[in-house]
């Protein structure tokens, strides 16, 4: 298995983490078809949507699969009063990563980062380790600890 810039930067912390592997189909990349592949619980494999905020600029939301950013809520939570989603051609080279394998862990920059406050309901979530048909498992504490995150209400 390929080390993703995710893995090294786990790695170099000290991060206890697990990750797995799943065929691709890229017809789907949904962390809900991630979930289903890895016999995970949807609401405990986290996507990553990136946003921007009118005056903060780009920052990250790491949310339960099954759901959808709740704007107002994930602008509130960044100190903004609105945010929109990065259209889908910058994405890639602001963050690094492609469509369907974006980790909120070693992106390009550093962003503020915002992690939905139900992965508190679980001892390890599962966000993507940087790459299409890779997830890590961790604890969300090791995950906010990585990313510089915090919790918030975001769906």
């Amino acid at each position: 298995m390929e080390k993703t810039n995710a893995i090294r930067l786990l790695e170099a912390a000290g991060i206890e983490f697990e990750v797995r592997e799943y065929p691709v189909d890229e017809e789907d990349l949904s962390a809900v078809h991630a979930a289903t592949m890895l016999g995970l619980d949807p609401d405990s494999v986290f996507k990553t949507i990136v946003l921007r905020g009118d005056r903060i600029g780009p920052f990250v939301c790491v949310i339960p699969g099954p759901c959808e950013v709740d704007l107002k809520k994930a602008a509130k939570a960044a100190g903004d009063k609105s945010a929109s989603p990065l259209p889908l051609k910058e994405l890639e080279p602001l963050t690094g990563y492609l469509r369907g394998g974006f980790s909120p862990i070693g992106m390009k920059r550093k962003f503020p980062t915002f992690i939905d406050e139900t992965a508190l309901l679980f001892d390890r979530i599962s966000v993507s380790a940087g790459r299409r048909g890779l997830q890590a498992l961790l604890s969300v504490e090791d995950l906010k600890r990585v990313t510089g995150s915090e919790t918030a209400d975001l769906i």
